[in-house]
């Protein structure tokens, strides 16, 4: 079994659902025929997912209903400190989770038909944010 790891971060993204595929394609190198590629968001304010990249009003509907889930300005939170996006982003990380596993077959990622690799950015202000990349073969 042979282990890589490299770390990278992505641009500043403005708050959405974000299709990365590429990007993170173009970070790995000389993947093995067969394996599996982890990768892992180093934030609590925003997540990754694996969803549709045909139609780009997915990414739209995304937005609204994870901001039904958990909107801005709950009189509720307590956690305010860092503005009225950071609570109901840490609520809509935890929703979508802060890593996935993607099968390798073939020297490239095994990705259905119709999916891509999403950053799930909450913050109207997230910066770059930090990703690990680890494929196991």
């Amino acid at each position: 079994m042979a282990i890589q790891q490299i770390s990278f971060k992505l641009p500043e993204y403005k708050r959405g659902f974000h299709l990365i595929t590429n990007e993170v394609i173009n970070q790995l190198s000389n993947l093995p025929q067969t394996g599996i590629l982890h990768l892992f968001i180093q934030h609590t304010s925003a997540g990754l997912c694996i969803n549709e990249n045909a139609d780009p009003t997915l990414r739209t509907d995304l937005e609204y209903v994870f901001n039904k889930l958990a909107p801005e300005n709950d009189p509720n939170y307590l956690h305010i400190y860092e503005g009225a996006d950071d609570m109901p982003a840490h609520i809509k990380s935890i929703i979508t989770g802060n890593q996935i596993s993607i099968p390798i077959t073939n020297g490239k990622l095994k990705l259905g038909t119709w999916q891509g690799i999403y950053l799930c950015e909450f913050r109207n202000s997230g910066g770059n944010r930090k990703m690990v990349a680890t494929v196991i073969s």
